[in-house]
């Protein structure tokens, strides 16, 4: 059995998330742990936390994939944003904690024109770090790929795979893949058995842990990050379709990042669903 679903929103409160995914027809999730551009995330009581894991389980969800806020920079050259993204991630790892059935994915951050070789060390540091002030050992934290624009580290298989190499703690860490980031970053997706194989030499294909299913509105290089209905963008229904078919990704969480209301994201589920019957 596949895993699929879409962001989700937190205004509700937890339990509500997954009584909505019920009803989009989905199995998984990902959601903000705070607003996506930065401020306080947000604690949920015991009891709700509760009563969300209990859902969870009751409904055989897959694994969540809860996402840091796009704001949280750990190797930005300014020394306070370093700071409150340092934060960010400690806050987010103590809340994490509390939920067993989710990953942790984040942009690895922005080098703000000092350099990958100066801030991939950086971003090391901070995870290391972080994990021991939050004392959350137990969470897998994904790194996202990226689409290289602007000073964006993790632009390529080669920056995740050094960043992953300066972690204290690599059983607990690995890949959160976006196929609209990495065909924008320059990975072809319609010869997708040669760039796994290339994820596998470089990275290593245990270190991918879950995919954001995404189509785009550029072609492939671009490096600009814009996200398109399945289907609709420059990747394709063909290309996207083997992507989630293929014996590698089997049981992955598949995330919809797509530009959707809720009637769009539950066809795209049943589509993904259907896709996934059909292997």
């Amino acid at each position: 059995m596949g895993y699929i679903g879409n962001h989700l929103s937190i205004t509700n409160g937890y339990p509500a998330m997954v009584e909505e995914e019920i009803q989009l027809g989905g199995n998984t999730f990902a959601f903000f742990t705070r607003n996506p551009r930065g401020g306080k995330n947000r604690t949920p009581s015991k009891e709700e936390l509760q009563k969300f894991n209990q859902l969870l389980e009751e409904n055989r969800f897959g694994t969540l994939v809860a996402h840091g806020a796009y704001t949280m920079n750990v190797c930005s050259a300014n020394e306070t944003t370093r700071q409150n993204g340092y934060e960010m991630l400690v806050q987010d790892l103590r809340l994490m904690s509390a939920i067993p059935h989710a990953y942790y994915n984040f942009h690895p951050g922005s080098h703000t024109g000092q350099g990958s070789e100066v801030t991939i060390p950086m971003i090391a540091d901070a995870v290391n770090r972080a994990r021991e002030e939050s004392g959350n050992h137990t969470t897998i934290l994904l790194l996202e790929t990226m689409a290289g624009k602007g000073s964006e580290v993790g632009r390529n298989f080669e920056e995740l795979h050094d960043i992953l190499n300066l972690l204290y703690d690599k059983d607990h860490a690995g890949v959160c893949f976006d196929t609209c980031h990495t065909w924008d970053g320059g990975y072809d997706l319609s010869c997708f058995d040669e760039v796994l194989q290339e994820f596998d030499q470089v990275i290593g294909l245990p270190y991918l842990y879950a995919v954001h299913l995404n189509d785009s509105k550029n072609v492939c290089g671009a490096h600009k990050d814009r996200h398109e209905k399945l289907g609709e963008g420059m990747i394709g229904s063909a290309i996207l379709k083997q992507v989630v078919q293929h014996p590698a990704l089997k049981d992955k969480p598949f995330i919809l990042e797509t530009p959707n209301d809720d009637e769009g994201y539950a066809e795209e589920i049943a589509t993904v669903k259907e896709w996934m019957k059909q292997v």
